[in-house]
């Protein structure tokens, strides 16, 4: 039998953070199971010092830069874990949403924290989701009642009564992004002007400033989405590219319809499917937000100049 947990734990002060997650660490540590702590710099400093010597044999990341983008938490940071644990069950304490989340990020943080109950359904993992009660709004807290079958609260874990099934909450987060400016440049692309598309996106980066390294992860980000609209989507697409103060964003629409929320969350290996393409674009972008509609599929990355 398959030991999955997921949980919330809903805190309102440092004392009540270190309730929940300290007991929670050095258990795990006691039983051999590796740890993962990965929240913000703040909550990470406060936990890595009460946890004195142990703090050594846990494995620490900043979550506002591993996490900054949801998409990339499952790949790049909760499954990256657990792969190396090679098997055995793991801990990981995960805050991807805190105060200074943006309305643009949200949706995504929340689709993130449903589809980690589908991410590791079948695998051996503890994760424990933090959240500040006294700086988050009240609809948060009801969607982490949403995303999570257990909420600890004031040291008491109860099953959480507004659990739902992850693909539904997924669904429901399915936003539409808000319209692109009207100075945005739009170039449409199929097979044949692939080569284009990459050009304009490492013309229109360099010009916003963009160092050489991250040009080249857009172009490969984009050329990644346009090959999946040529070969998935019906030959073609539209590359729309536009500056919001430091940060480039580019968007490609075509008429395919990505159903599976996971695509992008989890490592397919190197198939002819698609999802490779997509988690790479997770990993290397700063956001990525997905609209899937009945007339096709609108993918928008943002990258901002170091």
């Amino acid at each position: 039998m398959v030991d999955f947990v997921h949980e919330a734990l809903l805190y309102r002060d440092a004392e009540q953070y270190l309730a929940g997650t300290v007991p929670f660490v050095r258990d795990g540590l006691a039983v051999g199971e590796p740890v993962l702590v990965a929240v913000p710099q703040a909550n990470l400093d406060l936990l890595r010092g009460a946890l004195g010597g142990h703090a050594d044999r846990v494995e620490f990341l900043d979550m506002i830069r591993a996490g900054r983008n949801p998409g990339r938490i499952i790949p790049g940071v909760l499954a990256a874990f657990a792969d190396n644990a090679r098997g055995g069950r793991v801990r990981i304490i995960g805050e991807p949403i805190w105060a200074g989340r943006t309305d643009l990020e949200y949706p995504a943080c929340v689709q993130h924290e449903a589809l980690i109950n589908t991410a590791f359904e079948d695998r051996p993992a503890w994760i424990l989701c933090p959240y500040d009660t006294s700086a988050l709004t009240p609809d948060v807290l009801v969607d982490a009642e949403a995303t999570h079958p257990v909420v600890v609260e004031d040291s008491r874990r109860r099953p959480s009564d507004g659990y739902r099934e992850p693909y539904l909450t997924a669904e429901d987060f399915n936003r539409p992004l808000p319209a692109p400016p009207a100075d945005a440049v739009a170039y449409p692309f199929d097979l044949d002007s692939l080569i284009a598309a990459r050009r304009a996106v490492a013309s229109f980066a360099f010009r916003a400033g963009l160092s050489e390294d991250q040009v080249e992860d857009l172009v490969i980000s984009v050329n990644e989405l346009a090959t999946n609209s040529v070969v998935h989507a019906g030959g073609s697409g539209t590359l729309l590219l536009w500056r919001v103060g430091p940060t480039v964003v580019c968007e490609v629409r075509d008429h395919g319809r990505l159903a599976d929320p996971m695509v992008g969350r989890r490592n397919p290996g190197l198939s002819t499917h698609g999802g490779f393409g997509v988690m790479l674009v997770n990993l290397l972008c700063d956001l990525v937000r997905v609209h899937t509609h009945e007339d096709g599929t609108s993918i928008r990355v943002y990258l901002a100049a170091a």
